[in-house]
């Protein structure tokens, strides 16, 4: 029984907090709702979360938390239960939530070691309709996560969240590099990439249509800040991509129009992403190589718990 909703938010921390701040709340288009000392959360004006990134300033850069939402509170519990009796180690409780919005929710350790959040009822933000040539992110779109041991940590998801694969890449000479998970019929809200270390791959943003990416692409661009990849349009999902470099090296992604699936009858691809059509089917991005494809093996996260083995 699949016990979680969708993806709520995507917390950081960073050195240079100022910088960082300036950057998401300035050229990317996310609107800071609350900050404290050395913290702020930055909401997307056409999603109902209360905040889809947060930033804390720290002395070392690394990616404190993926929170996913539940259904009910009801729902949370029974996914805590069950995680404790798949042996999976738990950083609290279930209990009130006190972050904007509040709510009922939990922390635990994925196997490799990044902390996840499970929440219910939490406050809806007052959001709005995301206007034409409006060129601001929606929503959060997925996060896309680099693990060392590619199926263990899919088999894990699959297991005790109960994410779906949807398609799967893959070359002849490097085998299996990125699985996309569902835990709806959106085509991945999270994805696991083949990466040297545990770290963050990317964090990517929901635009209103083909025209507000394009737009926000540019204003990105125009802006100085690095553009890795793109604009190009994926094989799996088939959703739109530029790839850009936060001032910290986190890569962030402008996407639209990511596939929805009838999961009734959906079956796995696996894309040989050495054919330049399956990386981008447009043709107009950038080519897929090896100092593109290192830029988002981001540097290793050594903020993680190092969890035994399952």
């Amino acid at each position: 029984m699949r016990l979680l909703t969708h993806l709520r938010h995507v917390d950081l921390a960073v050195p240079d907090y100022d910088k960082q701040l300036g950057f998401y709340a300035g050229v990317w288009g996310l609107t800071k709702v609350a900050e404290d000392s050395g913290i702020s959360f930055l909401a997307a004006e056409g999603s109902p979360e209360q905040y889809v990134v947060r930033l804390r300033k720290a002395e070392e850069k690394r990616l404190d938390l993926v929170s996913y939402g539940a259904a009910s509170a009801a729902d949370v519990d029974t996914l805590a239960e069950r995680l404790l009796a798949g042996g999976v180690q738990l950083i609290s409780r279930p209990g009130k939530v006190d972050t904007p919005g509040g709510g009922y929710g939990f922390r635990f350790f994925d196997v490799d070691g990044r902390t996840i959040e499970v929440s219910a009822d939490v406050e809806v933000r007052r959001h709005r309709r995301i206007e034409e040539k409006e060129s601001i992110p929606v929503k959060l779109s997925h996060v896309v996560l680099n693990s060392p041991d590619l199926n263990r940590t899919r088999e894990w998801y699959e297991r005790h969240l109960g994410f779906a694969l949807s398609d799967t890449l893959s070359s002849p000479h490097m085998g299996e590099v990125m699985h996309f998970m569902r835990i709806s019929n959106q085509h991945h809200s999270m994805a696991l990439a083949k990466g040297p270390h545990t770290s963050l791959h990317h964090v990517s943003f929901e635009m209103r249509g083909i025209d507000e990416y394009m737009r926000g692409s540019g204003r990105v661009m125009r802006a100085g800040f690095r553009k890795i990849w793109g604009p190009g349009r994926h094989m799996a999902g088939d959703n739109t991509f530029t790839y850009f470099l936060d001032p910290h090296g986190n890569t962030v992604e402008y996407t639209t129009e990511l596939e929805c699936l009838d999961e009734d009858t959906w079956h796995p691809h696996v894309y040989d992403f050495s054919q330049p059509e399956v990386t981008d089917q447009w043709g107009t991005a950038n080519p897929m190589n090896e100092r593109v494809a290192k830029e988002s093996f981001n540097d290793p996260d050594r903020g993680v718990f190092v969890a035994p083995p399952v």
